[in-house]
């Protein structure tokens, strides 16, 4: 894993425009080459009753979430909303999915959802779109 690439601020929908790139560490989304995704929204299954699956949906879309062991001990539950960063998994006629590298309950922190999106159009503006722009 290349910690010098930032974990990318994006919205579930964006992934659908990631390309494998030749490395097979990497995605890309325009010019933005990255390895790890950062996302936030609300977990839609409960890890209990769907066998251990968990879902998260920010609004834009849905990406099945993969815990490590550490991560699926803790206490989940359907509509937390959380903050998650990890490893993106292109799946051709699936679901996509994250690796869960961190995950932070943020349920009690206000205006949570509303913050997150300004702060995703924010990075795009700032970082990623002038890289998206160049590649299209």
């Amino acid at each position: 894993m290349d910690y010098s690439l930032a974990a990318v601020k994006m919205l579930i929908s964006q992934l659908r425009d990631a390309k494998p790139t030749p490395s097979q560490n990497a995605t890309a989304l325009g010019g933005v080459l990255f390895q790890r995704a950062w996302l936030q929204g609300v977990l839609v299954s409960d890890p209990v009753i769907s066998g251990g699956r968990m879902v998260l949906d920010d609004g834009t879309g849905l990406v099945e979430l993969s815990l490590s062991n550490d991560f699926a001990l803790r206490q989940w539950k359907s509509g937390m909303y959380l903050m998650v960063v990890g490893v993106y998994h292109i799946r051709t006629g699936e679901m996509p999915l994250l690796k869960v590298h961190k995950m932070v309950d943020l349920s009690a922190s206000p205006d949570r959802e509303a913050m997150w999106y300004l702060e995703v159009m924010d990075a795009y503006r700032l970082f990623y779109q002038p890289l998206i722009q160049e590649f299209s």
